[in-house]
This record gives C-alpha cells, structure tokens and sequence, in this order.
C-alpha cells in the first residue's frame, strides 16, 4: 500500500472548516455539521467495481485526497481519526439498524457510530447515517427529546441498550410516534470489528448498499439524494411551506449522472457507475435468529 500523508489540515479544508481547531463542544458540533454537508454518504465504490476496505490511510486518500465519500464503516471511522487528532476522546459503538421493511433490528457491528467524551459529557456523533440522519452531536446524557430544526430526537435507555429514535414530521408533538432508527451499547470497539460486516454489506441481497447504488449530502436547507436513476431534492419545512416536507423527484438518463454527481455532489468516479435500484431481500427469519445467536446477522 502507498503511503498516504494523512493531513488533518487538509481534511478541515475538505470539509470547510477554517475556524480554530480546539477540543470544545463547539468545534465538534461544527465540524460534524461541516462533514455532513461536504463529505456524502455514498456506496458508489460498490457500484464501479471496487470494493471498500478499512484502512484509515486508504480511506483518508479516498474520501480528503480524490474527494469521495462513503458509508458508515468508511465515514465514521475516518471522522473518529480527524477528532482524536484534535484532541477529543472518540469511542467506536457498534449500533444495530431498525429495518423499515421487516421490522426488525440488524446484528451487531450492522452500523458504526461514535461516542466522544468531553467535560465529563458523553454526545453521540455519527457522519455516516444518512437519513433521518442528526445535524449536531446527540446528547447521551438525557432521554429527553432533543430539537434539531424541523426535526426531534431522543436517546431512550432500556436494560443497558440505547436506541436512537426521531419523530418524522407529521408526528412532532408531546403526543407524537417516536421512530427507532437504530440501537447500540457504548461498549468499545476496533475497526477490526467490523471488517465481515462491511464485506456482507457489499455482498447481500438483504444490503441496501449492494441492491441500490446512493448518494445523499445535506444542503442548506434540505438534502440531495441519488438512487439509482433517480434524484430528489428535499426541501425541509420552514414558515413560508407551513411545516411541510417537500420533495421532487427526477429520472435521469444514464449519460446524465456522471455531470450529475460532478456538479452536485463533488464526485468523480474512477470507473464507470453501473446505477442499480432493486428490491432488498428480506433476510429468512429462521436463518437470522440463527445468525443472531452467532453475532453475525444480516440487515438493512
């Protein structure tokens, strides 16, 4: 492997942070909204015929060097780099998402997330989730509702498991329907850890990274996604829409999404995309409650 000059200027400049680089709350909810709206959540390696391996200086040269991004395994985990590098204490959590689909939680190590310790607070950090993903670091030190924007979240805690949960738009409100994006343990992890997940992640039917190619960055007051041939623009709720999400959604054509991806997201892929946009398979039940015992489930 080529040695890489892993940077931390160059990566604050890749993701437009130009102020003081210090380990304060501050700067952390800064630069975490700075990669959210500069660095996409991307499975675009998969669909170009690469495959994605968990080395920091690979995924540094990948994601600051050629200006790509990435899913959690990747964006996390280089993120956790940057902030241990400006003096935070950075812990990598396995976290298990809620499949919209069946309902069901993946197994452990299905996404990685960050817990960083600062004055003797815990926050919740994740650049890798996509959507619903959270703009600033979560609170881990409180159940109560946490308001981001439009958007509400919350941490509840139950038999040393923590789950994730926001209330869609419709449901803001006292009253209203919490929905559990994923869970997790603040157990310690090594990227190691999650090496064979990231491999049945761009391997599986039951993978929404294998079975869609994506592409998602936060704008300024909304967020831009790629699923195969389609793009959508969201437009997130303000007083002029009276606390409506807006979206509008474009085909495009194959010779389309190359500029598409340059002038949008900032991305310029080696090898052409083959765009892909197919139903997920639902994992057996039988054969995932065996794997689960294991710790080596399957998910999306």
């Amino acid at each position: 492997m080529t040695a890489v000059d892993m940077s931390v200027q160059k990566y604050l400049s890749r993701i437009g942070f130009v102020s003081p680089a210090v380990p304060s709350l501050d700067v952390l909810r800064s630069v975490h909204t700075c990669h959210l709206t500069s660095v996409p959540f991307e499975d675009l390696t998969i669909h170009s015929g690469g495959q994605v391996q968990l080395q920091l200086p690979l995924l540094y040269d990948k994601i600051v060097n050629h200006r790509r991004g990435g899913f959690c395994y990747e964006i996390n985990s280089l993120f956790s780099w940057l902030l241990t590098e400006l003096g935070f204490r950075v812990t990598l959590l396995s976290a298990q998402v809620k499949n919209a689909v069946t309902g069901r939680y993946g197994p452990p190590l299905d996404h990685l997330t960050l817990m960083v310790k600062l004055q003797g607070q815990r926050w919740l950090c994740d650049v890798g989730v996509g959507v619903p993903g959270f703009s600033v670091p979560l609170s881990l030190d409180t159940s109560a509702p946490q308001e981001q924007g439009h958007r509400v979240y919350r941490i509840r805690r139950e038999e040393g498991m923590h789950f994730l949960e926001w209330q869609k738009e419709e449901n803001r409100g006292v009253d209203g329907d919490w929905t559990e994006i994923y869970k997790f343990t603040l157990e310690s992890r090594g990227l190691e850890d999650f090496a064979e997940m990231c491999r049945y992640h761009q391997s599986s039917p039951s993978s929404i990274f294998f079975c869609k190619s994506l592409c998602t960055v936060l704008k300024a007051g909304g967020r831009l996604t790629l699923i195969g041939h389609k793009l959508t623009t969201t437009t997130f709720p303000t007083l002029e829409t009276k606390g409506v999400l807006e979206t509008r959604t474009r085909e495009l054509k194959n010779e389309e999404i190359p500029g598409v991806l340059a002038e949008e997201f900032g991305i310029m892929l080696k090898n052409p995309l083959i765009p892909k946009d197919e139903a997920i398979t639902p994992p057996p039940v039988m054969a995932e409650r065996k794997i689960d015992n294991n710790k080596n489930s399957s998910m999306v």
